[in-house]
This record gives structure tokens, C-alpha cells and sequence, in this order.
């Protein structure tokens, strides 16, 4: 093919993608962590309310947010990033979509935004089910306290965003070591010390625990009147950026490589 060869868009390409997905385990997975953290943080906290407890939603939120930001949303997205990568190295899969009018580094950056996808979809169910469980422990534990949507809605973003670099770092690791046992075992090596990293000057260069960081750095807010965060944005921000455009040049650069050469 000419110039047309790489006119397919990405939003075909994402049609493609998720006409594959119902084929697979991954929507499934996606709803175990959120619900399984959810349940847990909820109840633990509920235990201890009253009445006159101030501040329940928030303190039901970070105490849920935290195993889940630290360990089972980096987790999951890990495990979904090798399902993604296993089904397409299986019967040739990136070979007949290179088949197709795209370009490689189309296809990779495509296969990126369908990992955001999935984060988002796997934060919606955690809002959801968070929003549920903590109507219902209110209610039994009679707190009047009225749902803080904006709040909950504003953390949930800051989640998704701060989950990015990570997913940029899984999704590079996971194309330049190939074989699926491999890929997970260091992901989730890197996953696992986060929460030590974060106690670190070392956690800005650290993207693993930059979702876990965030909501241990609004621990405060849960008790104090100062609801501020400390959290500085510079040189937070460029650091991520940067950390997550080289991860994802990285994976355009090494995307399919096995299979083209």
C-alpha cells in the first residue's frame, strides 16, 4: 500500500481491540481488586463510626484507596498488560494487524490507550462499588453525612492520573521482555517495595508508588483541619511526564519486534 497505508484510525483500531476483548478474561478480572478493596476498607473503618463521626466518607475513601492505589490496581493492570500482549503473540496476532493500513507505532500506541481504557473502567468500578458500600455502612452505623461526589470524583481522577506513568513503565517492560512469566515477575518486583519507596526522596522517580503516594500524602486530611496537601506538584509533574514519554517511546520503539524480524 501507498500513502493511504496508514489512514486506519485509532478509534477503528480501538474497535478492533475490544471486539478481541470479548473473547477474553480481562473485563472479569478488572472486577474482582476494586470490590475485594472496597468491601474491606468500608467495613474495617464502619466498625468505628458513630453518629457525631465527622469526615466518614473521606476516611472510608483513603483507607480503601491505599491497599488498592499501592498493590491491587498496579497489580491488576499488570496482569492485563500481559493478557494484551499474550493474545497478540499468539497465531501471528500483530503480524495480520500489521496487515492492516497502520503503521507499527500506531498499533503500539493504540494498544496503550486500550490499557487506559481498562484503568478507567476498573476506577469506575471502584467508584461504584465504594459509593454503594459506603451508603450502606452508613446508613447501619446512622452517619448523616451527606455523599461527597465531587471528592470521591476528584480522587478517582487523581488515581487514573497518577497510575499512568506506571502503566507506560508495565507495558514497556512487558514488550521488551517477551515471555509472559518474565514481564509479570518484574513488574510485580517493582510493584511490591513501593510502599517503601514512597517513605523515600527516591518515590518521584518512582512510578509504582506514585498512586499510593498521593493518598498516603492525604492521610491527614482524614483528622486534621487542614485540608491542604503537601503533595508538590514540581518537580512531581515533569518527572512523570518524562518517565512516561520514554516508557511509551520505548514501546513503540521494541513493539513486535520478535514477530518482524
Amino acid at each position: 500500500m501507498n500513502k493511504g497505508d496508514n489512514r486506519m484510525s485509532i478509534i477503528e483500531l480501538l474497535k478492533i481491540e475490544f471486539m478481541k476483548v470479548k473473547r477474553s478474561m480481562i473485563l472479569p478480572l478488572l472486577l474482582i481488586p476494586p470490590i475485594l478493596v472496597v468491601v474491606s476498607g468500608v467495613f474495617s473503618i464502619s466498625m468505628y463510626m458513630t453518629p457525631e463521626y465527622t469526615n466518614a466518607w473521606s476516611a472510608m475513601f483513603i483507607q480503601s484507596a491505599l491497599l488498592f492505589g499501592y498493590y491491587l490496581l498496579p497489580f491488576s493492570m499488570v496482569v492485563v498488560c500481559v493478557m494484551i500482549a499474550n493474545r497478540e503473540t499468539k497465531n501471528n496476532g500483530i503480524l495480520k494487524m500489521l496487515a492492516l493500513p497502520i503503521s507499527k507505532g500506531k498499533l503500539a500506541i493504540t494498544k496503550f490507550f486500550v490499557l487506559l481504557i481498562f484503568l478507567a473502567i476498573q476506577l469506575l468500578i471502584f467508584f461504584i462499588s465504594f459509593v454503594i458500600a459506603g451508603i450502606i455502612a452508613t446508613k447501619i452505623m446512622n452517619v448523616t453525612e451527606s455523599i461527597p461526589v465531587l471528592y470521591l470524583l476528584t480522587w478517582t481522577l487523581k488515581l487514573f492520573t497518577t497510575m499512568i506513568p506506571a502503566i507506560s513503565c508495565m507495558w514497556a517492560i512487558t514488550i521488551l521482555f517477551e515471555k509472559p512469566l518474565l514481564s509479570m515477575g518484574l513488574n510485580l518486583l517493582l510493584i511490591i517495595p513501593g510502599v517503601l519507596v514512597a517513605n523515600t526522596p527516591l518515590w518521584i522517580v518512582y512510578p509504582y508508588c506514585y498512586s499510593g503516594y498521593v493518598v498516603s500524602n492525604a492521610l491527614h486530611t482524614v483528622t486534621a483541619t487542614d485540608t491542604g496537601s503537601t503533595l508538590s506538584l514540581f518537580p512531581f509533574i515533569p518527572c512523570a511526564v518524562i518517565i512516561s514519554v520514554f516508557a511509551i517511546c520505548v514501546s513503540i520503539k521494541y513493539f513486535g519486534r520478535k514477530e518482524m524480524s
